[in-house]
């Protein structure tokens, strides 16, 4: 896993199976910015835009794993729906 890189991941673009497509911009601006080759089996954490109640930013984040998705020839990422937190909760900040 590279540790503390994030890579942005539109949370709502998903295959048939549920896993997230990694094929948007900001996906490729951020693997390109971190020199990141996504490859079979390789563990990221991905981030989506959000915000608290207040309409302060407050990511969603979760890891996945990389998969390559033969029908749609496009890179995707296998992850929990249920693990994905506030980057505010990792952080132990009150909401």
């Amino acid at each position: 896993m590279v540790d503390s890189i994030r890579i942005y991941a539109d949370f709502l673009k998903v295959d048939d199976e549920g896993r997230l497509i990694l094929s948007c911009r900001g996906t490729m601006e951020d693997l390109a910015n971190s020199g990141i080759e996504l490859k079979d089996g390789l563990v990221l954490t991905f981030y989506s835009d959000d915000a608290d109640d207040a309409g302060n930013p407050d990511d969603l984040i979760v890891q996945g794993v990389v998969r390559y998705n033969d029908s749609l020839k496009q890179w995707v990422a296998v992850i929990d729906w249920n693990a994905i937190k506030h980057v505010s909760d990792n952080e132990g900040h009150a909401k």
